[in-house]
């Protein structure tokens, strides 16, 4: 994974139904172009695949289930989402938890395959169990926080740090994201000085009036 990094998470908004999700996979790209930051989009699920054979842009699942392929009605698997053109998956995001010994089965079966994870976390001693693993990334989010317009950079500084701090005392090859809450370039140039190499989000970007407008602000942080 290319860092500094952003990382534009879609949910299931009504903003990113099928035609949302293109609109702003292309908006991602444009910013990216125009910029040279690194974008990443992670569309609804059931739009992965065309959106990721449909714009040249780094495509991630929002979710995967820690399955093989085999009988599970309405789980999603690591080839299925490999297939689909994503290069990577979230894992563990507050809204779809998972248990350790899941998320461990995703991250070891996701290297195997090529795959790149990002485990998202809401507390330091989250983040250093799943540290361990040594997943691509962990984003660290205070689920309070999350879609409330306050960065979690800016609240909650002491988390993002401390944070850092446990993921590079177990690896330094884990890559340290933050989200929850952040809609500006002040929010992502505040989390790089905490020592994070990007961040996580999604509201701000998906249900804003101009998302093109702010992503070329919030990749103004990390220029």
């Amino acid at each position: 994974m290319k860092t500094p990094v952003i990382i534009v998470n879609s949910k299931a908004y009504k903003e990113s139904t099928l035609s949302g999700d293109l609109k702003l996979a292309n908006i991602c790209k444009e910013v990216a172009e125009e910029t040279g930051v690194n974008i990443i989009y992670a569309p609804q699920q059931v739009n992965l695949a065309y959106i990721a054979k449909s714009v040249n842009i780094p495509c991630f699942a929002q979710h995967v289930d820690a399955i093989n392929p085999g009988s599970y009605t309405g789980h999603v698997s690591l080839l299925s989402i490999k297939e689909a053109g994503a290069l990577g998956t979230l894992v563990n995001h507050s809204e779809k938890p998972m248990l350790i010994k899941d998320i461990d089965f995703i991250v070891s079966k996701a290297k195997e395959m090529d795959l790149e994870t990002v485990v998202c976390t809401n507390n330091v001693s989250v983040t250093s169990s799943v540290a361990a693993l040594e997943p691509t990334a962990i984003a660290v989010e205070p689920p309070e926080l999350i879609g409330s317009g306050i960065p979690v950079s800016k609240a909650k500084p002491e988390i993002v740090e401390k944070s850092v701090e446990a993921v590079k005392k177990i690896s330094d090859k884990v890559i340290v994201l933050c989200g929850a809450g952040i809609s500006k370039g002040e929010d992502v140039k505040k989390a790089i000085e905490l020592g994070t190499e990007g961040v996580l989000l999604a509201s701000g970007v998906v249900k804003a009036k101009n998302p093109k407008e702010v992503l070329l602000d919030l990749a103004s942080g990390i220029l």
